[in-house]
């Protein structure tokens, strides 16, 4: 099958059939309620925004390609009222009332966390932690600074702009931050993911850019760069046992339907322990609980392999086919265009850069500490936290000519993002 002639792995015509169908349901006004419903008409109007975002030029290169186009897009024609209201309300119910949020980050979640290398994992907390520390320190603090002094308010800047844009991208830092917040603050999530949305669109392709820019400096100043070599005193052995082999990858990739039964369970399962948790200490919220447990699990190595194969395995499954659906639910249900035009100032784009800014130098120098190249630490510790998340991690090593150090990249969007959910449940008590 010629794949520049399908969309979501169907050929064009019959795409364009089943899309027909579900659009002449949609202004008919005969949409059926719940996933019925909402999943065909989610998944057309994703696949099709995000090939649009991931084919134009500048958008693609930037800032973010297709994810940014199905948030915004679906969000402008809800606001301009080209979206029927039975519609809205059919995809609106499906995100929030019927949990496709909470069952896209469960996958999410455990998936990711569940599939890194344990020996990798732990060595990441003694060393790597403290470089990602210092970035998201630095960011912080600078933005807070910024925020202070320039009127819009210290914790206003912190909260909504500085710790969105650190904390891992969308599906994984915005969406779940919103609900983490709102619940705490006793707000609307949706008016406060509309306040977050650009400042990680913004953060991502600041975070592009500055990976050239810091390519270039390594040029220019050979002592700060290794190259796309992390450590200062490698241990080409020491790396290469931490890391899975391609041979235990390809088991891994090999699909199994019925194992990702196992991970669908697993992921669930997580969540609703999560739940339990925020129930006995209801001051950290259940996506936090559930994250450390994940961690601890990993860490300790209690979960079988075969389970976090397919953990994996669905994991997998659910990010190729449901992220850019996933992404139109987030436009139509959380993004409020009206509140982002309002949110959009120069003090906001000042705050974005100072954060981005913030996780360079705070890496970079703290990095340089416990033994890395500071413009390596820069990019992975610094510029992968403060981009959107994988499709991020990709744009700023290939802009920094550094794809060979992707697995600490991968650390940053996935430890590093979990950190923030955890870090703004803490502030969040500390607030009250």
């Amino acid at each position: 099958m010629d794949e520049k002639r399908t969309l979501f792995g169907m050929e064009l015509p019959y795409f364009i059939l089943v899309s027909a169908i579900t659009a002449a349901a949609m202004y008919l006004g005969y949409l059926p309620k719940g996933m019925v419903g909402a999943f065909p008409v989610m998944i057309f109007m994703g696949v099709i925004l995000n090939v649009i975002g991931d084919h134009a030029p500048v958008i693609k290169t930037y800032f973010g390609g297709g994810a940014i186009v199905c948030i915004f897009a679906s969000a402008w024609m809800c606001w301009q009222h080209l979206l029927p209201t039975g519609t809205i309300k059919v995809i609106t119910s499906f995100m929030k009332g019927e949990g496709f949020l909470d069952f896209y980050i469960a996958a999410l979640i455990t998936g990711s966390m569940l599939s890194m290398n344990r020996k990798l994992l732990i060595k990441a907390a003694f060393r790597y932690m403290p470089a990602i520390l210092g970035g998201v320190a630095v960011a912080l603090g600078l933005a807070g600074f910024i925020g202070a002094v320039s009127g819009y308010g210290a914790l206003k800047a912190v909260l909504f702009i500085a710790i969105p844009i650190m904390g891992g991208g969308m599906g994984a830092g915005a969406v779940p931050l919103s609900q983490i917040f709102g619940a705490g603050m006793d707000a609307s999530p949706e008016k406060i993911l509309s306040i977050m949305v650009p400042a990680v669109a913004l953060g991502n392709a600041l975070s592009i850019v500055a990976g050239g820019l810091l390519d270039r400096v390594g040029k220019v100043k050979p002592h700060l760069t290794g190259n796309g070599q992390m450590l200062r005193a490698y241990d080409a052995a020491s790396e290469e046992n931490s890391l899975e082999t391609q041979q235990e990858r390809d088991t891994w990739d090999k699909i199994d339907v019925k194992i990702m039964g196992v991970g669908l369970f697993t992921a669930t399962g997580f969540m609703i322990w999560g739940i339990l948790i925020s129930k006995l200490f209801p001051s950290i919220h259940y996506y936090a609980w559930m994250i450390l447990s994940v961690a601890l699990c990993k860490a300790f190595d209690l979960v079988p392999s075969s389970i976090c194969r397919g953990c994996y395995q669905w994991f997998q499954f659910i990010m190729k086919n449901f992220t850019a659906p996933l992404l139109i639910g987030i436009g139509v249900a959380y993004t409020d265009m009206g509140t982002i035009v309002q949110s959009l100032s120069p003090i906001y784009i000042l705050l974005v850069v100072a954060t981005v800014l913030g996780a360079i130098i705070g890496s970079g120098l703290v990095g340089y500490l416990v033994g890395f190249y500071p413009i390596e630490a820069s990019i992975t510790a610094g510029l992968c936290m403060s981009n959107m998340g994988g499709t991020g991690d990709v744009a700023v090593l290939s802009a920094s000519h550094r794809m060979v150090v992707m697995p600490f990249a991968q650390i940053s969007s996935r430890i590093g993002g979990a950190f923030m959910l955890l870090l703004s449940s803490l502030i969040l008590q500390i607030m009250k």
